[in-house]
């Protein structure tokens, strides 16, 4: 190739993807080579650990001496960029938006999984940002694109995603380096040679397969499960019309293991009503948003269910796993632990639970108590034993006062579900749906409660236009957590 200029390399990754590392092994690669090489990177803040734009330039060292040294540029400069690394999809989105990705002279290699950001964790309804406008960009605005799921990749091949990455730049032949080029960089870095070969080598593999991620979200399959009381709900759920047993058996699963096999039981009884009602005419819509809901409220949030979730050896597991911990090395796990009095309550006999959150006494001795959030080392035997017991009080809790509640408030929903469903059907299904906005424990589920139980007063009366004003208000519930916008739509529904 002609070398008019140095060839030109953007990455764009987040913290923990080896970015340096990856940087690193590029310099190397081409020094050993015969190259002049550069490396330089921008930290920046990002709502997601933290986002760094690093830039590598090489170029030939017996050109440099016949035609002179180039000069490198400090940060990569849109429009002249050769290779563009993004370790996530938004990464992807933000190098195009950086001009750095060109039809003419770009390569883009990426990964298809995301990272959340804050704006789309902490969304009160689905706030995932859809990826495939991203990747339908970067198939038009890249010379050649590369696109598969690093994270998946490396974690199947016990690597990291930087070794992965390194496997996929070999694989697009955007650097005029042998594969046995870059695996002597590897070799020669001494530090995880055997897993970070292996990681380069599942990297080439996938990105030669050319198996770029799906741009819509396959179908629902009904689950594989194990065990005998798993596998008769999964039975009993594959009864239903086909739009409905894939949601039912994994909803029946969801409820199996948030307590017992008779509750999994009542939530396909429930589904038995609401199918019998429905037909295929209308898609069984009613019965598909029932069963997925349905499943959401009976395993709902309280202080029981938190507990079992800190203190489950898979939990232990997934963060070694994530943090990339050997298993001889010790680790720390500290959980942030908040029941308010109200949450308390909540776990206590329903007849105690009631008397105590009425008594005025009751709180003000115990509110200051609890209203404090606690750190607890669930690694240590103390904190351990703590949230296991109060783990443990799960096979109590149809005796709870917010067992007593929830099952009030599905039966409620499910009374109003059943009076629509043959007469008003699109009703039927927007009910169905607003009752996501009840989620969480403490403030969020008290805030979502309010605005459904409002939600459900406004649209009492069987006027001709509820289906539309049910949905109007579910969207504005979601709107925002001061509920500004919901305040002021369901008041203008009320005073008609």
């Amino acid at each position: 190739m002609a070398w008019d200029r140095p060839l030109s390399i953007a990455m764009l990754a987040l913290g923990g993807q080896g970015g340096g590392v990856l940087t690193k092994w590029l310099v190397d690669l081409a020094e050993q080579q015969g190259f002049i090489a550069q490396s330089t990177y921008v930290a920046g803040v990002a709502q997601r650990t933290g986002a760094t734009v690093y830039c590598v330039e090489m170029f030939p060292q017996i050109t440099a001496e016949t035609q002179g040294e180039p000069v490198f540029t400090p940060y990569p400069v849109p429009g002249d960029v050769d290779l563009v690394i993004a370790g996530e999809m938004a990464e992807t989105g933000r190098a195009i938006m950086k001009g750095f990705v060109t039809p003419n002279a770009t390569t883009l290699i990426t990964s298809t999984h995301r990272v959340y950001s804050i704006d789309e964790k902490s969304a009160l309804g689905d706030g995932i940002i859809d990826q495939s406008p991203v990747l339908k960009t970067a198939q038009g605005v890249s010379r050649k694109l590369y696109a598969f799921d690093m994270e998946r990749v490396a974690h199947n091949s016990r690597s990291i995603v930087s070794a992965v990455m390194f496997g996929a730049v070999a694989a697009s032949a955007a650097l005029p380096f042998t594969r046995e080029n870059f695996e002597a960089a590897i070799e020669r870095s001494g530090k995880a040679i055997e897993s970070n070969l292996r990681g380069f080598r599942a990297g080439i593999e996938a990105a030669l397969g050319g198996n770029p991620a799906p741009t819509t979200s396959p179908a629902l399959g009904m689950p594989d499960s194990q065990g005998p009381n798993g596998r008769a709900l999964v039975e009993r759920a594959a009864a239903y019309p086909r739009e409905v047993a894939a949601i039912a058996a994994h909803g029946s699963l969801r409820t199996l293991d948030y307590q017992d096999r008779l509750y999994a039981e009542e939530y396909l009884d429930r589904i038995d009503e609401l199918v019998c009602l429905d037909d295929a005419g209308n898609g069984f819509e009613l019965s598909k948003v029932y069963a997925r809901n349905l499943a959401l409220q009976m395993s709902y949030e309280d202080t029981i269910r938190v507990a079992e979730q800190k203190t489950r050896a898979t939990r232990f597991e997934r963060v070694r796993d994530h943090l990339e911990v050997s298993d001889n090395s010790p680790t720390y796990f500290i959980e942030y632990f908040h029941p308010r009095f109200e949450e308390f309550c909540d776990t206590l006999p329903a007849r105690m639970g009631n008397w105590m959150s009425r008594s005025k006494a009751a709180r003000r001795i115990l509110a200051p108590i609890l209203n404090k959030g606690r750190n607890i080392s669930t690694n240590k035997i103390g904190g351990y034993l703590l949230l296991s017991t109060l783990a443990r009080l799960k096979r109590w809790r149809r005796g709870t006062m917010r067992y007593s509640v929830q099952q009030r408030i599905l039966g409620q929903w499910r009374e109003r579900l059943i009076e629509s469903a043959t007469s008003d059907y699109e009703y039927a299904v927007a009910t169905a749906e607003c009752i996501e906005i009840v989620r969480g424990y403490g403030e969020t589920w008290e805030r979502g409660m309010s605005r459904f139980s409002r939600s459900m007063a406004a649209t009492s009366d069987e006027t001709r236009d509820r289906a539309d004003i049910m949905r109007r208000l579910h969207q504005a519930a979601l709107a925002d957590e001061g509920g500004d916008q919901f305040n002021a739509l369901v008041d203008e529904y009320e005073t008609k």
